[in-house]
């Protein structure tokens, strides 16, 4: 028995937690580290086995790796622009073990602009060829919204384009500050510009001064909404479907809405149903009773306010604004984690500082 089990080789103990990770990390950082410092074989004996191990951790955690200095291997984890996974990253970094010889390093971080040159897609991405200018609006004061000039601008390569400064802002800006802080950006060329150009090198302290007035701004605002007014919509899908929604008609007249400019969308699809295409009783009851413990967890207090919910095409809608974009994600996940034989819930989360995702609900 013994000696099968020599031949077919010992499995790999499965990572569930962080310290399962990390552990395994331990017992071959070693090799890694030569393999590195080495620069050969990288993607096969290391980018090979690590990417496996993460993905066991959590979906959509990506990674960099490269010398630090002469001793140190700087290993990057990065959610490649996904909001949700910024918090499972950080958590991880956050349990690393001090490790001779690594550093561990949560999301891309900012680099001085004179170092910062990306190639992409036979494009250069530079200082000396990207200008800026904020588009201002008095209805929507509080969002940054900015237009980026790039000498080499084609209309025809726009998308590559927009890839290629994103990737510069993410290792300009730093990723946090690239992903949380910019509302809206276009890319254009100069024959466009319309406003008085920026120096992009002075895009961060520009970002951190509208930051810095943000937060004082909104710091410490809350809204309870024990006593708040809801009003019920129906309506009918192209298909002829029932449409029901429960709005919270109060926080959509609210003026303090960009205090929590995070939406959550809960997405639970359902298969059991009446008549009408909506939910039987013993389904629609599940659907509440997972709503009640998303909103246990995230409470109006902590920031966190639920906006209200859609059922329709099979499939029920839970919104929310949030004060943060950190602690929704882990909550969704634990959900996820504990349903996921029951119902297959998906979310997403994004910046939208004035809730224009609920424009239909308002009244006209």
């Amino acid at each position: 028995m013994s000696f099968l089990k020599n031949i077919l080789g010992k499995k790999d103990t499965p990572i569930n937690s962080s310290s399962d990770f990390w552990n395994w990390f331990l017992k071959n950082e070693k090799e890694f580290f030569k393999i590195v410092q080495s620069r050969k074989n990288i993607n096969t004996d290391f980018f090979d086995k690590l990417a496996p191990k993460l993905n066991e951790v959590h979906s959509g955690i990506y990674f960099l790796t490269g010398m630090f200095d002469d001793q140190t291997v700087e290993l990057i984890l990065t959610p490649d622009g996904a909001i949700k996974n910024i918090y499972v990253i950080e958590e991880l970094v956050n349990n690393a073990p001090q490790i001779k010889g690594w550093k561990f390093t949560a999301l891309k971080p900012a680099s001085n602009i004179k170092d910062v040159s990306i190639n992409y897609e036979d494009y250069e991405f530079k200082k000396e060829n990207l200008k800026f200018y904020p588009n201002l609006d008095k209805n929507y004061p509080d969002e940054i919204d900015l237009t980026i000039i790039y000498d080499h601008f084609t209309e025809e390569k726009k998308g590559i384009l927009a890839n290629g400064i994103y990737i510069f802002l993410d290792n300009y800006l730093g990723e946090l500050h690239s992903v949380t802080l910019i509302d809206n950006m276009r890319v254009i060329g100069n024959n466009e510009v319309a406003e008085e150009l920026i120096p992009i090198e002075k895009l961060k302290d520009y970002l951190i001064w509208r930051e810095k007035e943000f937060i004082e701004k909104y710091e410490g605002t809350r809204h309870n909404t024990e006593h708040d007014g809801y009003a019920s919509f129906e309506g009918k899908t192209k298909e002829g479907g029932i449409v029901l929604a429960v709005i919270n008609t109060t926080l959509l007249q609210w003026d303090k809405k960009a205090s929590h400019p995070w939406i959550l969308i809960v997405g639970i699809p359902y298969e059991e149903t009446d008549e009408s295409g909506l939910p039987d009783n013993e389904t629609y009851k599940r659907l509440d009773e997972i709503e009640d413990e998303i909103t246990l967890s995230l409470t109006d207090a902590d920031g966190y306010l639920n906006v209200g919910r859609e059922t329709a095409n099979n499939k029920r809608e839970i919104f929310f604004a949030c004060k943060d974009f950190r602690k929704p994600p882990k909550v969704l996940d634990a959900l996820i984690k504990k349903h996921n034989k029951t119902f297959e819930i998906n979310y997403e989360i994004y910046k939208d500082k004035y809730w224009k995702s609920f424009r239909h609900y308002e009244p006209k």
